[in-house]
């Protein structure tokens, strides 16, 4: 029996699904360029091991090592075990004073939660906390509640207030301030209370607090009233195009140069972390989580 064209328009029918080799590459690719900001946001944060030279250090003071962590946002992808693994990795630093930079779940009720489920933080000075916009979205009653639990944690709140500890007799004043746009943030308030002699350590969640942390004066009226300070919210634009361009409006008004990293401003060294989480969705793109390990040396 002749079968022969039967066989061929069956065979020809086969070839029509095969997909090229460029073509399977291709959607390969593709597959890899969106899954791949998923990967990037869900990485363990990179240590930023930093080495700050002071004129004038006090003795007592080189060496210290401050670590900072800023935007955690807490939520759904950002689980109460990441928050764990991370408080590990702080712990695993062996730090004299942490600083936690603010925004640490989605609103103030969660913030709330947060701190009431942290794991301890040991630092041989101390652990401060500064607040963010998402901490202080929410019914204003929920600012003493959550201060509340934060000082329970052993953690000092800085809410437009300062604290001044020792290493050896060596002081260090550690200030902070309110949330800019959800809060009621003084910078003049807490920079009158320092002077020009004082090692002073600055924190507020967002950058575009720089304009009035450079303009206030201390005690004294010089406006060289802080050594360092330290802000997050950018989270680095969180998808940057080409590592230049931030797509995602999480950057200060003031515009790129104050999108992440360090910086000098009024003779004192500043910093705009990446941060840990995400808002909104859990991609990041050229901007991979990052807490900071700030070491103090003389010159």
């Amino acid at each position: 029996m002749y079968a022969g064209p039967y066989r061929r328009r069956r065979m020809n029918k086969r070839r029509r699904f095969r997909f090229p080799l460029k073509t399977v590459l291709l959607l390969l690719v593709l597959l890899a360029l969106l899954l791949y900001p998923f990967i990037e946001a869900g990485r363990s944060p990179a240590v930023d091991r930093h080495t700050l030279q002071i004129a004038n250090l006090d003795p007592n003071l080189k060496n210290l090592k401050i670590v900072y962590v800023s935007d955690i946002h807490q939520c759904l992808w950002f689980s109460q075990g990441r928050v764990n693994e991370l408080v590990n990795q702080i712990n695993g630093l062996s730090p004299d004073i942490v600083i936690l930079g603010g925004d640490y779940a989605t609103d103030s009720y969660s913030a709330i939660e947060f701190f009431e489920n942290l794991p301890p933080i040991t630092a041989r000075i101390g652990t401060y906390a500064v607040l963010g916009g998402k901490d202080r979205n929410g019914p204003p009653t929920n600012l003493s509640r959550l201060i509340g639990v934060i000082s329970g944690k052993g953690i000092t709140p800085l809410v437009n207030n300062l604290v001044t500890v020792k290493r050896g007799k060596s002081p260090i004043t550690i200030v902070g301030v309110d949330d800019l746009y959800y809060g009621d943030a003084d910078v003049g308030g807490v920079a009158c209370q320092v002077k020009e002699s004082d090692f002073v350590i600055f924190a507020g969640h967002n950058p575009d607090l720089m304009e009035e942390m450079l303009k206030a004066r201390g005690s004294d009226g010089d406006n060289h009233w802080f050594d360092i300070a330290l802000f997050g919210s950018t989270h680095g634009g969180q998808i940057n195009f080409f590592r230049k361009t931030p797509f995602y409006q999480l950057r200060p008004k003031e515009g790129a140069r104050y999108l992440s990293g360090w910086l000098e401003e009024n003779r004192a060294s500043i910093l705009i972390s990446r941060g840990v989480g995400t808002s909104y969705f859990p991609i990041r793109l050229f901007a991979r989580p990052q807490i900071h390990l700030i070491t103090l040396k003389g010159r």
